[in-house]
């Protein structure tokens, strides 16, 4: 997840120096802004502001640089505040659901929901939800 600053430019400039894309750029972008738009930006090496960014996808927010930390924050607790095994399989899942068949990301989801249920944090977000309260989530 990615948060920009208001100020934040965007480029892909290694045509204007000579060079293709590095750190993986050829691979990473169309997978977030498709390839007629990678093409576009890696092609023309056109800077974009974080407004853009936000349309297309490469950011997940847009806040004012001197409130950039605090919306860093705030997403982080939003995260923290959920079981730590749920979003850790979670983010397993995603990555691992890239380049896998549905099947096999059904599989590794159904594998990845067996695990929570046998943590305490599963028992913990079920009771939480049926007395209508925050769950307390020790990471069990």
């Amino acid at each position: 997840m990615r948060i920009a600053s208001t100020a934040a430019k965007f480029s892909q400039a290694f045509v204007k120096r000579g060079l293709a894309p590095d750190w993986a750029g050829s691979w990473l972008l169309p997978r977030v802004v498709g390839t007629a738009k990678a093409c576009e930006l890696i092609f023309t090496g056109e800077a974009i502001d974080a407004n853009e960014a936000l349309r297309l996808g490469i950011v997940n927010a847009v806040a004012a640089p001197e409130a950039l930390m605090t919306e860093a924050y705030k997403l982080a607790r939003k995260v923290a505040d959920n079981a730590p095994i749920a979003v850790q399989l979670s983010k397993r899942a995603i990555y691992h659901n890239e380049d896998v068949d549905l099947r096999a990301g059904l599989e590794f989801e159904t594998f990845a929901q067996n695990l929570c249920k046998e943590t305490e944090d599963y028992k913990e977000g079920v009771k939480a939800f049926m007395e209508k309260r925050a769950p307390e989530f020790r990471g069990r």
